[in-house]
C-alpha cells in the first residue's frame, strides 16, 4: 500500500527562504491584527504629533508620515504580486496533486470493473450449468 502524503507537506518541502517570507508576509499583512496594528499606530502618530504641538518629531501635516506611507504603497504592489505569484503555485501543486489522485481513482475504478464483471461472467456460467 502507498504511503499517503499531505500535498501541502509535499508542496512547501522545498520552498526557498523568498517563497517562505512571501508566505508569512501574506498571512501576516492579510490579517485583521496587522490592519488593527497599523491604524492604531496612524492614530498613536497622529495623536503624538498633534499634542505635541510643535515640539512632535512630525509636526502637521506628517510629511515623515506621508513619506513612509508613500514608500509602503510603493513597496505594496510588489508585494502583493509575490503573494499572489506564491497563490498561483500553491494552487498549481494543489491541482496536479488532483490530477494525480483523479487518475490513480479513475484506475482503481476501471480494476474494480473488470473484477466486476470478471464475477458477472462466472455467475452467468454457473447459473447456466445449474
Amino acid at each position: 500500500m502507498a504511503t499517503i502524503t499531505n500535498w501541502h507537506t509535499k508542496a512547501t518541502s522545498n520552498l526557498s527562504r523568498g517563497e517562505r517570507a512571501a508566505d508569512i508576509m501574506r498571512n501576516g499583512m492579510g490579517s485583521w491584527a496587522f490592519v488593527g496594528s497599523f491604524v492604531a499606530f496612524m492614530i498613536a502618530w497622529a495623536i503624538t504629533n498633534t499634542v505635541l504641538a510643535g515640539k512632535g518629531w512630525d509636526p502637521y501635516p506628517f510629511i515623515l508620515l506621508n513619506l513612509f506611507l508613500s514608500m509602503l504603497a510603493g513597496l505594496q504592489g510588489a508585494i502583493l504580486l509575490i503573494a499572489a505569484k506564491r497563490q498561483d503555485a500553491i494552487s498549481a501543486a494543489l491541482a496536479q496533486h488532483d490530477y494525480e489522485t483523479n487518475v490513480a481513482a479513475k484506475h482503481n475504478i476501471d480494476r474494480l470493473l473488470a473484477i466486476n464483471e470478471q464475477q458477472l461472467e462466472l455467475i452467468e456460467k454457473l447459473l447456466a450449468k445449474g
